[in-house]
């Protein structure tokens, strides 16, 4: 979802989807997992403020898309790097996705979109197991400061990379007042954002540990719950870098507006993925 204070952010599941009377031109609600009003979390997204009974496309803002992209991950915690440690292969199962996600027909659903072409997300520059350990509360600023220590000492800028920061269980995420699993205010699950590097733009995205149950599917492994959000940023971080393709109506990007529903599904090689939205025909689709 796009969000000018929170990123670009996946809401919660589970949830009712609050509109604000009041709000703004340009702030949004996002889903959460609470029943009662006292729990409605409140934050400057753009989703949904217009309700949704209307079907409306995604529409081109003029900033550009990521034609080819890449992926880099950046395994921020010393339990990632150490082989007998279950974490490691939650990292390395990370990677097997990424290395087969953007030629396949999930992702095939964006070409649509700008000129998107089906590419090799895994053949950028090397992803970086940082063995240091992460603060408990990691904000949006030491996500962009890791990021540009992984810039400074382990691979060249790229444009068309997005830089995605993993953390372990033991740590979350935060923007503002928002927090992700782990934190005292659970408002997302993910997002994805982009700021002015000293070479460019950079794009990046924040993957805490699925954690908690508003940002699980029923029956799914941590791991393949994980798969589902680096799924929906990363081609949202294709679609609408900066100021692409979105819904000029609803202010939703691309899997915002197939975010949990229909439910997310396994797909592709056995991995975990969501429903896109096609303008193709005005809908949520597996693939293409």
């Amino acid at each position: 979802m796009k969000s000018r204070g929170l990123k670009f952010g996946l809401a919660l599941s589970c949830g009712l989807l609050a509109v604000a009377a009041n709000a703004a031109p340009g702030a949004h609600v996002v889903k959460g997992p609470f029943a009662d009003a006292d729990h409605v979390i409140y934050t400057p997204t753009r989703d949904a403020v217009v309700p949704k009974a209307r079907v409306s496309n995604l529409t081109d803002h003029g900033a550009g898309v990521v034609v080819s992209a890449k992926v880099v991950f950046i395994f921020w915690g010393a339990s990632f790097a150490n082989a007998s440690s279950p974490d490691h292969t939650y990292a390395t199962t990370l990677q097997a996705f990424r290395n087969q996600f953007g030629t396949t027909p999930e992702y095939n659903v964006i070409t649509q979109y700008g000129g998107i072409q089906l590419a090799n997300l895994g053949s950028g520059t090397a992803d970086w197991f940082d063995t240091s350990a992460p603060p408990t509360n990691v904000t949006d600023a030491t996500v962009q400061a890791e990021v540009n220590r992984y810039l400074a000492g382990h691979g060249a800028f790229n444009a068309s990379t997005i830089y995605e920061v993993v953390l372990p269980s033991s740590s979350y995420s935060s923007s503002g007042t928002s927090t992700s699993c782990g934190g005292p205010r659970l408002s997302y699950c993910a997002y994805h954002g982009a700021f002015t590097g000293a070479s460019g733009t950079v794009l990046y995205s924040i993957e805490p540990y699925p954690s908690c149950s508003g940002c699980k599917v029923s029956g799914w492994s941590d791991v393949q719950n994980q798969e589902h959000f680096v799924c929906h940023e990363t081609r949202e971080a294709v679609t609408d870098p900066v100021n692409g393709w979105w819904d000029g109506r609803t202010g939703a990007e691309a899997d915002d507006k197939c975010a949990w529903s229909p439910s997310p599904f396994i797909g592709t090689n056995g991995f975990a993925y969501q429903y896109e939205w096609s303008n193709l025909v005005s809908g949520c689709v597996k693939t293409r």
